[in-house]
């Protein structure tokens, strides 16, 4: 993506008080002047919109999404998981299970997506989807793809860990929102050539790229944004979200997502304002000692939470003759302590690798930790 080209301001400089400021057309004692000027900058951000029907996921993505489904007995937790792998990935599943919804039937979660549209039709979306490659860079997008990925999956990450240390309960939500926040950042680079160049400059904290884009736009990426979610059909609370964490006021989950976006910076090296961190970390209630804990983990990688998305196939007794398998306990330790048989034992292992697909226990064993079961 070429960076030399200078971006066009719009007349106004001031922050739009709310989305529907986006391509509003001037009163009609404007200027022709001005009221073309902003007439050009609403068209390139509609253009922009449109392109981003068109960005592409990872081809290792893609790949991946397809092995997990053709998969006898595939689990939606897996499925899930290699959808929230990649941002474009998500964006058309979203879109696909709110299509058509009224407000109160929209999806707020790829976990209720998956399970609207079924198995079949996330591989149909992901079979049409167009790719990325680093290697094979054809798809007009340079290589923002691979570096908008890694930087929603960090702060998705991030978000996620932060969500487990106050125990917030929305934590599939979460993951649409982090993964999406910066998602009109895509739309300014379509719509601006130099907005890399003019707006994302060297040593600037995440408070002073937003200040700049509003000075320099009109507008800043958490608004537009916003303004995308609500035109792909998604949840408003998919989309206020996007649209305010970067409002230094920012409460509840624009709070995390506030959050994880600086811990994100901050573990790629990228400049942080302290102070700004202790006070989005103090509206979720955490304190210093909490958020050092946080920053401290950052550079491990962390082994992602497992979801119980899946019903479980099994009793409750073959979930404990299960569960005491798993701890390396011989049939007669579990007989006792269940007040069993052997025989009886026998055959509720028996059930439990027909119902989980097993040749063995270990494979049950395997089987049902991936899936949350035990």
């Amino acid at each position: 993506m070429s960076t030399q080209a200078t971006v066009t301001k719009p007349t106004h400089a001031s922050t739009p008080a709310d989305s529907s400021a986006l391509g509003r057309r001037p009163s009609a004692s404007s200027g022709s002047g001005e009221r073309h000027q902003n007439e050009g900058h609403g068209r390139r951000l509609m253009r922009a919109f449109e392109a981003l029907d068109a960005f592409p996921a990872l081809s290792e993505s893609r790949s991946r999404l397809l092995a997990v489904i053709s998969k006898d007995n595939v689990a939606t937790a897996d499925i899930v998981a290699a959808v929230e792998s990649d941002v474009a990935l998500l964006i058309a599943v979203m879109r696909l299970a709110n299509e058509g919804c009224g407000p109160s039937e929209r999806i707020e979660t790829v976990v209720g997506a998956v399970e609207r549209l079924t198995p079949q039709a996330v591989e149909s979306i992901a079979s049409r989807v167009r790719t990325f490659d680093f290697f094979e860079r054809s798809s007009g997008w340079d290589t923002t793809p691979e570096r908008f990925r890694l930087h929603a999956l960090a702060t998705q990450h991030t978000a996620d860990r932060l969500a487990a240390e106050v125990g917030y309960e929305h934590r599939d939500r979460l993951t649409v929102t982090s993964l999406l926040h910066d998602v009109g950042k895509l739309v300014l680079m379509h719509a601006y050539p130099g907005y890399i160049a003019q707006v994302k400059k060297e040593g600037q904290t995440p408070e002073k790229r937003i200040h700049q884009e509003r000075r320099e736009l009109g507008v800043d990426h958490a608004l537009v944004g916003g303004v995308l979610a609500r035109r792909w059909g998604l949840p408003p609370a998919i989309a206020t979200v996007i649209e305010r964490h970067h409002n230094p006021d920012a409460n509840g989950e624009a709070a995390f997502v506030r959050l994880a976006d600086m811990l994100a910076h901050y573990a790629h090296g990228a400049p942080v304002t302290p102070g700004e961190m202790l006070t989005c970390a103090r509206a979720l209630g955490l304190g210093p000692e909490e958020l050092r804990r946080v920053m401290y983990e950052l550079p491990s990688s962390r082994a992602q939470r497992q979801r119980t998305v899946d019903p479980c196939p099994l009793s409750g007794r073959e979930v404990g003759v299960l569960q005491r398998l798993s701890e390396g306990k011989v049939y007669k330790q579990i007989a006792h302590e269940l007040t069993l048989s052997t025989s009886t034992v026998r055959t509720h292992l028996h059930n439990i690798y027909g119902k989980l697909g097993a040749v063995d226990r270990a494979q049950a064993v395997l089987i049902a930790t991936e899936r949350g079961w035990l």
